[in-house]
C-alpha cells in the first residue's frame, strides 16, 4: 500500500495522531466521512472482534448485518494485513 502513502495521507496521520478527545475525533470523522462510512467501518471493527472470538461467518453476519463479502475481507486483514486490526483490537480490549 505505498503507493498511498502521500503527503496528504501524512497529513491525516499527522491530525489523527494528535488527537486524544473522542468527542474531537468524533467531530473530525463527522466532517471526513458520511455517516454511512462511519458505521461501515466501525462495523469492520466489530466484524474483526467476532472473527478474533472465533465467531462464524452466519453468527457474525447475523449478529451485525455485515455482509459474507465484508466478513471475509476483514479474515483476510487479520490474516494477512499489517496488523492495524490487531493494535486496535488490543485497544479495544484495554478499554473494556
Amino acid at each position: 500500500m505505498a503507493e498511498i502513502r502521500t503527503k496528504e495521507v501524512d497529513d491525516l496521520l499527522r491530525v489523527l495522531a494528535e488527537l486524544n478527545d473522542e468527542d474531537t475525533i468524533f467531530a473530525l470523522l463527522e466532517d471526513l466521512f458520511t455517516i454511512r462510512e462511519i458505521k461501515d467501518t466501525s462495523q469492520r471493527l466489530t466484524v474483526a472482534r467476532l472473527l478474533s472470538a472465533g465467531k462464524s461467518y452466519a453468527a457474525i453476519e447475523e449478529e451485525t448485518g455485515a455482509s459474507a463479502t465484508t466478513i471475509a475481507r476483514v479474515s483476510k486483514c487479520l490474516s494477512y494485513g499489517a496488523g492495524g486490526y490487531e493494535i486496535a483490537l488490543g485497544i479495544l480490549d484495554g478499554a473494556s
